[in-house]
């Protein structure tokens, strides 16, 4: 299992860290943090406060944060799902929790608007697993408690999963591979997992290491079908079928489907083979 200092997961600094890591940890205060959401559609999460630092993870909209601190704009914070610690613009987060979200978005994306029409320009964006608090209903659209209204055939009920994590994961074909990216202008392989799992009701861990240590249960390759998972050292991929992986790589810039063989040959030359098959339970 992930060490419990493991620097991505641990809300540890000299000078601050979370109350409930008193004793473990050496630092000049100790504070208990304040619960928010995010209020915008997506939000970098970074290693250090300024925006061209590495991008860690990315936080959607609706996402619960604990935020430990804040200064010049930026606040230290981790998400509450996965537990990733990082940097974000702290005009990114709502003053306050508020109300727990009922929706998750289900499509690849969708537009949040000021009033009910699709003529009007539209406030925001948000990608797949964004989560929201509907109020009300009109035909159409919802109305969010935020005031904004989505498309309602966009939307799922948080308790509403699917059944098909592949299925998920195609959906981002063609979306560019992005570094540390979580949504359909962008994301990672280990992104595209945690995405088409979460949409499935199984949580998994934000890093592909993470994954391949918590995720499922492992598997032979020659057993390997539809929603396993394989990995190699740093990188994991999705069998769409016996022979074919959808996965987000670097090679293509992309989420793409690739052979299965010539995946695991074209890596095995780069950065070694495969380390594990897993099979995701939920």
């Amino acid at each position: 299992m992930t060490t419990p200092f493991d620097r991505r997961l641990t809300p540890a600094r000299p000078d601050v860290a979370a109350a409930h890591l008193r004793g473990q940890v050496e630092a000049l205060r100790f504070v208990e943090g304040e619960r928010r959401r995010v209020a915008v559609g997506h939000a970098g999460l970074r290693r250090a406060p300024q925006p061209d630092a590495s991008l860690e993870t990315e936080a959607l909209f609706g996402e619960e944060v604990v935020v430990y601190d804040e200064l010049e704009g930026w606040a230290w914070a981790q998400l509450s799902g996965d537990g990733y610690v990082g940097y974000m613009p702290s005009a990114a987060l709502s003053a306050e929790l508020g109300s727990g979200p009922t929706h998750r978005v289900a499509a690849l994306r969708t537009l949040l608007f000021p009033e009910p029409s699709i003529k009007v320009p539209p406030l925001d964006a948000l990608s797949t697993g964004a989560r929201l608090n509907v109020v009300a209903s009109e035909g159409r659209f919802v109305t969010l408690d935020t005031g904004a209204f989505a498309i309602a055939r966009h939307l799922a009920p948080l308790d509403a999963v699917e059944t098909d994590a592949a299925a998920v994961a195609e959906r981002f074909i063609g979306v560019p591979y992005l570094w540390g990216g979580r949504t359909s202008l962008g994301l990672d392989c280990s992104g595209l997992v945690q995405t088409a799992l979460a949409a499935c009701g199984v949580a998994a861990p934000r890093d592909a290491d993470m994954q391949e240590r918590a995720v499922g249960r492992p598997i032979e390759l020659s057993e390997a079908r539809r929603g396993d998972l394989l990995f190699w050292k740093g990188h994991v991929a999705m069998l769409r079928d016996e022979r074919t992986l959808v996965h987000a790589n670097a090679f293509h810039m992309a989420t793409a489907l690739e052979p299965l063989d010539a995946a695991i040959a074209r890596i095995l030359a780069s950065d070694g083979p495969v380390t594990s098959v897993r099979r995701p339970v939920g």
